[in-house]
């Protein structure tokens, strides 16, 4: 049985650290398939579906993100030539392209897919190995963090490259801001209840991390059964949630030690598996900040992580004050006044799994959903929701 998600205030204790947020949301791994009965997998939680937009252009752009792709990739070439290539290209009508930062390199990653580990729907498969990100290694420019077509994020000699004389084949995609980057004043709160919030992906994260080493099937189950600061929601973080921790700022280990003081340097399971060799889950290494993976009965660390970041803030009614809404509670349908007869809906329940994407959400019977929360959204928007109660 699935938990609810449990919205909760907390008192807030700030630590100047700012930060530029380029992303709306963290999206989902895209991982739809089992590969244990245990529940807290990455396929038991669905949160922010991945979302593109083929812009007929030689663009895609991410609904998730906010962010505009190069469709199909640059080609291979060094790390120098790759920022020459994204800061001169032009494309769709925009000229305003760069390198990505990791995050948003690892954000279009999908893994339930490997090699590549892309949705080839929207993104031009090529014969990239990996793809060039605008980070160097903290103290070391002769390594640039790169994504791979397996799946993973890492620090690689820029010198693999075949352009470099090496044997390796490093692409770049470049990709723009549609809307202008924002500053964050603090990166982290510390919420004073052994919890630290991220204010750049909205999740909220145990403080403290597990001190025992557990196999994968046991991290989950532990995740799944942390009861922290009042809260019983906490699931063990899919790779991109858990790589969204990393600073490649720093090393030894690679995540804000002024918030997670004894994080150390450790491998971190994640709940995401490897989909072509399924006795493999991904982890992530706190030394530098590497994604890769281990065979699920060997024993690593946790840390959990709970929060649905695209439902948080739903105590704003603004859309209600445009459109009406209801029955709320309702049992089979859902009537919308006031709008311009041409708007899409999505409807979610409380861990984000979209129930209903379409036009003519009066038109649909939702008798067979299972009572509980749901959050309405009206052309995309994340924030505000309208929460519905069956």
């Amino acid at each position: 049985m699935r938990k609810a998600i449990v919205f909760l205030l907390f008192t807030t204790y700030g630590f100047a650290q700012s930060v530029t947020k380029t992303i709306n949301l963290l999206p989902d791994t895209g991982q739809n398939l089992s590969y244990t009965n245990t529940f807290g997998e990455d396929n038991d939680y669905t949160i922010n579906v991945p979302s593109y937009i083929n812009n007929g252009n030689g663009t895609i752009t991410d609904n998730v993100t906010g962010l505009m792709w190069e469709q199909t990739d640059g080609g291979e070439m060094t790390i120098e030539n790759a920022f020459i290539y994204a800061d001169n290209l032009v494309l769709g009508g925009f000229s305003d392209w760069r390198l990505p930062n990791p995050m948003e390199s690892f954000s279009i990653l999908n893994h339930q897919n490997n090699n590549p580990a892309m949705n080839t729907t929207f993104f031009t498969a090529s014969v990239a190995e990996y793809w060039w990100t605008n980070a160097f290694q903290a103290g070391d420019n002769t390594k640039v963090w790169c994504t791979n077509a397996g799946g993973g994020i890492g620090n690689k000699p820029k010198s693999e490259t075949i352009s470099a004389g090496g044997t390796f084949k490093f692409h770049v995609r470049a990709v723009r801001d549609i809307a202008a980057p924002t500053i964050i004043a603090n990166h982290f709160t510390n919420n004073v209840n052994g919890t630290i919030t991220d204010n750049l992906t909205q999740l909220i994260w145990q403080k403290v991390p597990n001190t025992s080493v557990l196999t994968w099937e046991n991290a989950l189950s532990y995740a799944e059964n942390l009861a922290l600061a009042s809260a019983t929601d906490w699931r063990l973080p899919n790779i991109k949630e858990l790589q969204s921790l990393n600073d490649e700022s720093t090393i030894n280990p690679s995540v804000s030690t002024t918030f997670f003081p004894t994080i150390g340097a450790r491998n971190y399971w994640s709940s995401t598996s490897l989909p072509n060799q399924t006795t493999k889950a991904w982890y992530c290494n706190t030394q530098f900040g590497i994604t890769t993976y281990d065979t699920k009965t060997n024993s690593n660390y946790t840390i959990c992580v709970r929060g649905n970041p695209a439902v948080l803030g739903l105590n704003s009614i603004d859309l209600k004050s445009k459109i009406k809404v209801y029955p709320n509670p309702f049992s089979s349908k859902i009537t919308i006044e006031n709008t311009a007869e041409n708007e899409t809906y999505q409807l979610c329940n409380e861990i984000g799994q979209y129930v209903f994407i379409g036009k003519n959400i009066e038109n649909q019977d939702f008798s067979s959903l299972p009572k509980g929360n749901y959050f309405l959204r009206i052309n995309g928007q994340t924030n505000p929701s309208i929460k519905l109660i069956k």
